[in-house]
């Protein structure tokens, strides 16, 4: 049977576009489809704007702590057009890139809307169609406006809180995830007074339970109003905004609702029945360790798959894919150390077990934990205090988790991962020598556990 392409890539994301590139590197004709602009949620409307927003919020705290270190800064505003102006001049730069990229590497980009018609057949909103031997599906995930109450509607999602034309000056924000406290922490610094309403105690469902607690109050001493145990029940307009009621009775008007409560596989009007690909019940494409789902020419990768939802995984399943389909090198990703950082002012970062998980697999956990000032606190006078924990395995001493909430804690987490990956224990970390005077050396530094859970041997 001839086919058109090697590999039709359906989504030009993270994932879909390493392995379009991997896959042509290794010597196959491949075509990428791509119906919105090239880059996909992180690059267009995730990682890489909200990371700039987040640069952006920090700013209040820069010219606030000046002061105590001799600077005088006079008096500052925050203009948001010229953010969003900035912002979308960033993505644009990096969109093109992505499409110049995959030109480079031999790519055809197909910018069209693709929809499978059988196991090896793709038709394009373009008018086009093509056949491949094989195809892969990386379409993402997409924001979901739930509860499913009266006005919903009238609610925005993470996908439009970067383009909004106006600065909202009173904003609720519904969910308890990352995407949540994020937009929640950059809005306070940004000035907005914003309200965080979540079904739970604590934010974060999920992370150590350290970490959720001491976020929760970072996020209050930022000026972030919690409503634990709070939703609302019914959003309608008013003048000058949208009047929210919330089921503990206390109603809120705003300029803005962010409904940050989470995300669903893309697997919508793709054709996935008509090719016989099965889905989870939560409508993700199932797949097995090798991205393989039950039909022999159809894979899929990144978060339309649900697996971990994060950039640096679904490029790597996309390179893995590549590899193992058209390098003739087997390959399977190991999921078990993935760092993580949730980018709020004071930030997580984190890999590896919690204090909770540790217990429950292994039965006996060490606890190293310690908290300080960080040294510029010191001349600013700011109340911040960066908070650090091991869990050690109380058998062998191998360190199975590492939290961290302070600044750069993001980029911590990517250097323990490493040391958690190849088996680390805690007296490896004890052995390393510290680098002073730094907020990291703490996590070589910490001798005595500051608790026992669990026999130990």
């Amino acid at each position: 049977m001839s086919f058109d392409y090697d590999l039709i890539v359906i989504g030009a994301g993270s994932g879909g576009v390493r392995a379009a590139r991997i896959a042509a590197s290794h010597g196959a004709k491949v075509a990428i489809a791509e119906e919105f602009r090239v880059g996909g949620t992180c690059v267009i409307r995730g990682c890489v704007p909200k990371k700039l927003y987040v640069l952006a919020s920090r700013f209040r705290d820069e010219f606030e702590d000046a002061a105590g270190f001799g600077w005088r800064v006079g008096d500052v505003s925050f203009d948001w057009p010229s953010l969003v102006a900035a912002k979308e001049k960033e993505i644009t730069r990096l969109s093109n890139l992505y499409a110049e990229t995959l030109a480079n590497s031999g790519v055809e980009l197909i910018r069209a809307r693709a929809m499978l018609t059988d196991p090896n057949g793709v038709r394009f909103s373009n008018g086009g169609a093509a056949r491949a031997g094989h195809i892969l599906i990386a379409t993402g995930g997409a924001p979901v406006l739930a509860p499913h109450i009266p006005g919903i509607e009238f609610g925005i999602s993470s996908n439009e809180i970067f383009d909004l034309p106006k600065f909202p000056q009173r904003l609720l924000i519904v969910g308890a995830g990352y995407i949540a406290v994020e937009f929640a922490s950059v809005f306070a610094r940004l000035g907005a007074k914003v309200d965080l309403a979540y079904r739970a105690d604590l934010p974060l469902r999920g992370f150590d339970d350290d970490l959720r607690l001491r976020l929760a109050d970072a996020l209050k001493s930022a000026g972030v109003a919690h409503r634990a145990g709070a939703l609302p029940t019914r959003v309608t307009k008013c003048v000058g905004g949208l009047e929210v009621e919330m089921s503990d009775g206390a109603p809120l008007t705003v300029d803005s609702l962010l409904v940050a409560t989470g995300r669903r596989p893309l697997t919508q009007n793709l054709g996935l029945e008509a090719a016989g690909v099965a889905l989870r019940e939560n409508g993700a494409v199932a797949v097995d360790e090798h991205s393989h789902t039950n039909v022999e020419s159809i894979y899929a990768v990144g978060d339309v798959t649900d697996r971990i939802n994060l950039t640096p995984v679904a490029i790597r399943e996309g390179q893995a894919f590549a590899d193992s389909v058209f390098g003739a090198t087997p390959t399977t990703i190991d999921y078990e150390h993935t760092p993580s950082a949730v980018f709020t002012t004071p930030e997580i970062g984190t890999v590896g077990l919690t204090e909770a998980e540790a217990l429950a697999r292994h039965g006996a956990v060490d606890i190293y934990e310690t908290q300080f000032r960080p040294m510029r606190a010191t001349l600013s006078g700011r109340g911040e205090r960066v908070y650090m924990k091991l869990v050690v395995d109380g058998a062998n001493g191998r360190v199975r988790g590492a939290h961290i909430l302070g600044p750069e804690a993001g980029e911590m987490a990517q250097l323990v991962a490493i040391a958690l990956r190849m088996g680390a224990t805690k007296s490896d970390f004890d052995a390393t020598m510290a680098v002073h005077p730094t907020m990291a050396e703490e996590l070589v530094t910490m001798r005595a556990p500051a608790r026992r859970l669990g026999p130990q041997s």
